[in-house]
């Protein structure tokens, strides 16, 4: 078996085994195809993200863990470090800061923690970016709980 198939079987039982235990994160391997997953993650609390439930889509390369996996936000988010009309997400662990100790699971508490702390100067969605470089809090934060409410959160009736 390929290192990377028994490193993702692996993480796939410990996902099993910390369902209970972490209840932000939602990870879940295709029922065909070990190196495409998807998760759900709970917006962080005391943020406008707070309420609503973003999935993202997971593509782990062969070389995993010595490549880090593709990750992008399938549902729609007004954040700096996030391509509004792709889903990429801006994040140097999923770039040039990658190391094989990180599994698909802490890239999750990592991707919660950057929509809990935005990086305004490295931004993807430059509306977002401007918003937050120029101080205006309040604007970016009135948008971020819109587009929250339209795309993340359950509708009602």
């Amino acid at each position: 078996m390929q290192p990377s198939r028994a490193r993702l079987f692996k993480e796939y039982k410990e996902v099993q085994r910390e369902k209970v235990a972490d209840p932000d994160i939602q990870l879940v391997c295709d029922d065909t195809n070990i190196f495409k997953w998807t998760a759900l993650i709970k917006g962080p609390s005391e943020t406008p993200y707070e309420g609503g439930v973003f999935q993202l889509a997971f593509a782990v390369p062969e070389p995993y863990p010595l490549q880090p996996p593709q990750v992008r936000f399938l549902t729609k988010i007004f954040h700096p470090n996030v391509h509004f009309k792709t889903g990429e997400i801006c994040l140097d662990i999923l770039k040039n800061a990658w190391s094989p100790a990180w599994t698909l699971q802490s890239v999750c508490r990592a991707i919660i923690a950057l929509m809990a702390h935005p990086e305004p100067d490295s931004p993807l969605n430059c509306d977002s970016g401007n918003l937050l470089r120029s101080g205006d809090v309040r604007g970016f934060n009135s948008m971020a709980r819109m587009y929250t409410r339209l795309a993340a959160m359950p509708k009602k009736g």
